[in-house]
């Protein structure tokens, strides 16, 4: 074992507090019998993608909805395992640390011993590549000791993770064969998912009796579809946020004469930012999605934030803060295609001192434009999923200079006649991501833990852990289980013709974006001119594990209303109580109204089903 990983930690006062709280079970999950019912066989996203994924999918593809039943539950064909038989099951964090990760791994061991004693539950180390190396470390009580309730990844440590290449796929499957795994759990998003899906479909067509199941746990927020309402360290990390964007705000209006430039980790999309502004009400926040929609310059951008600025000068207010997420730099229309040609020609093989005499025209002008040291961090080599190296980019930094540059100006000419500009800039996300966990996501980790426990007992492969209705306390939690192939979709294009990127045409959970027409962003457009002119900022405090901020969820949590699965019991009562009222025998008035209503309802979900499928093509 690497000495680095698994040994006790030195605890805090607050942390030896925090090892202590012991999150609560749903009852579903409570007991020690496994109730399952299933629902109907799933089905894919964008009817579209069907035959592709089909293809990728032949084992795994249309496995049906698990839904675990509490003790009471009168479900006549629900499956019901009394004894659990010893089982060996493997763990490993994949991708960036979440705030809450060790609770799933905490919450597995519980729920294994729980049922069987003798089950083991191994944790690989140095993540994907200690899965290929076989480094393991055996899960015991005294091991998780210090290890409940903590934020990082420590316990077991992780790597740059990914499962896909035919080489890593052989080790991962001979690592699961060597060990004698009857499941593997894979923590991660949306990448370290789609890989989870893709070798559960490997190991049945090798017919490797090891069941891979995946466990939403990401920063980002961005894993989230019909199925999965939140992600493990996205409450945390946003908490963590919000309470310095909220200090800066206060300093802000305390010297009122600097501008806060936050950029937020978030990667491509903004959910962070979002969430952000909705707990803390800073001045401005510039979502990326709300620049790809409207295929906004950098010019654009940095004039929209000059005229923020003088609008309140007018109000002799000479301070503010904005958010800025970090992806917001790919979704700027030229700087996106500035960052692709630099990708190109670093797959080539060019030097990057070589690559500004090799751009385009255009490309050559923008880059000759910008700021030396933006300039440098454009030319970094791009990730495995052929995105810009977004941490590394200040595009903050760039913003506050171009803004700071025209209001110089305006003010030179006259037409801007407040105080001299001053820009402090902040890129937040290191700081927050290895934070103590949330109370809620202690809970929501620790109860999808135990939920990974059901679904191995089920004997379910490639499936994803699943919790509905997380804005109610948790006794009215709805734990269940969704194929991961029902989250997929095909990405058919890219904005980069020469671009390499394994995603185009291979069937992959695509990250989430904000959605425009949700509620969590008609709640901050509703607000966003008083946010900008009246200095409505809000400081939730740090995080809070007693007292009125304990049980504070995430605001975009909380305004929607995403109970999917949920719903769909629902809808399969309704069709059961027709199949039970429309039988041979009913009268014909009860089927001529039955037939009516049915084909009705089917030309109306077959035109929303189309028209869904035509917009989201091109998302």
């Amino acid at each position: 074992m690497d000495s680095d990983f698994g040994i006790p930690r030195e605890l805090s006062p607050l942390q030896q507090l925090r090892s202590q709280y012991h999150p609560e079970l749903p009852p579903c999950l409570q007991g020690t019998t496994v109730r399952v019912e299933f629902g109907d066989e799933t089905t894919v996203s964008e009817a579209s993608d069907s035959h592709i994924i089909a293809r990728a999918f032949p084992h795994t593809l249309g496995q049906p909805l698990a839904h675990f039943l509490r003790e009471t539950a009168k479900v006549p064909d629900a499956q019901i395992i009394t004894q659990l038989p010893s089982i060996k099951v493997g763990i490993v964090f994949c991708g960036r640390q979440a705030p809450g990760g060790h609770n799933v791994i905490w919450g597995l061991y519980e729920a294994l011993k729980v049922h069987n004693a003798k089950s083991t539950l191994l944790g690989f180390l140095g993540g994907s590549e200690g899965l290929f190396a076989q480094k393991t470390l055996e899960i015991t009580d005294d091991i998780l000791q210090t290890y409940k309730n903590q934020g990082g990844y420590d316990l077991l440590g992780r790597t740059k993770d990914q499962i896909r290449t035919t080489e890593q796929v052989n080790a991962a499957l001979k690592a699961c064969t060597d060990l004698k795994l009857d499941g593997l759990v894979i923590i991660g998003g949306v990448t370290s998912n789609t890989d989870a899906a893709h070798l559960a479909e490997f190991f049945a067509e090798a017919k490797c009796s090891t069941k891979v199941v995946g466990v939403p746990v990401t920063t980002n927020g961005d894993l989230k579809n019909q199925f999965v309402e939140a992600n493990v360290g996205f409450d945390t990390i946003c908490k963590v946020n919000s309470q310095l964007i909220s200090n800066a705000c206060t300093d802000a209006l305390s010297a009122e004469k600097y501008y806060y430039f936050i950029r937020l980790m978030g990667r491509k999309h903004s959910h962070v930012a979002l969430e952000c502004t909705l707990q803390s009400h800073p001045n401005m926040v510039i979502l990326g999605e709300e620049v790809a929609a409207s295929k906004l310059t950098i010019f654009d951008i940095s004039k929209q934030i000059c005229d923020a600025v003088q609008a309140r000068a007018g109000q002799d207010k000479n301070h503010g803060v904005i958010l800025i997420p970090e992806g917001i730099i790919e979704s700027i229309p030229e700087v996106y295609a500035l960052l692709k040609e630099i990708h190109g020609l670093l797959r080539e093989g060019v030097a990057a001192d070589k690559i500004s005499t090799q751009l385009s025209p255009w490309s050559s002008a923008l880059f000759e434009f910008l700021p030396p040291f933006i300039k440098k961090q454009l030319l970094l080599h791009p990730e495995s999923d052929d995105s810009a190296q977004l941490s590394q980019i200040e595009t903050e930094k760039l913003l506050a200079y171009l803004v700071e540059t025209e209001m110089n100006k305006r003010l030179k000419e006259g037409t801007y006649t407040g105080k001299k500009f001053n820009a402090i800039c902040h890129f937040f996300g290191y700081q927050a991501r290895g934070s103590l966990p949330s109370k809620f996501d202690c809970d929501y980790a620790y109860v999808l833990g135990h939920i990974c426990c059901h679904i191995l007992a089920a004997g379910l492969n490639g499936y994803m852990a699943t919790v509905s209705n997380l804005k109610s306390p948790v006794n009215k939690w709805k734990c269940g289980a969704a194929p991961i192939t029902a989250m997929m979709t095909v990405k058919n294009w890219s904005q980069n013709a020469s671009s390499t990127s394994t995603s185009i045409g291979r069937p992959a959970i695509h990250p989430a974006m904000v959605d425009l027409k949700g509620k969590a962003y008609e709640l901050l457009r509703q607000n966003a001119d008083k946010f900008l002119m009246e200095d409505l900022y809000r400081n939730p405090g740090p995080l809070q594990y007693d007292g009125p901020g304990a049980d504070a969820k995430a605001v975009s949590l909380c305004v929607e209303d995403q109970d999917y699965m949920g719903r769909i019991k629902k809808l399969q009562e309704y069709l059961d109580q027709v199949r039970t009222i429309v039988k041979p025998g009913c009268s014909q008035d009860v089927l001529k109204a039955a037939l009516s209503v049915m084909a009705s309802v089917t030309d109306v979900l077959t035109t929303i089903s189309s028209s869904s499928n035509g917009g989201q093509q091109f998302a």
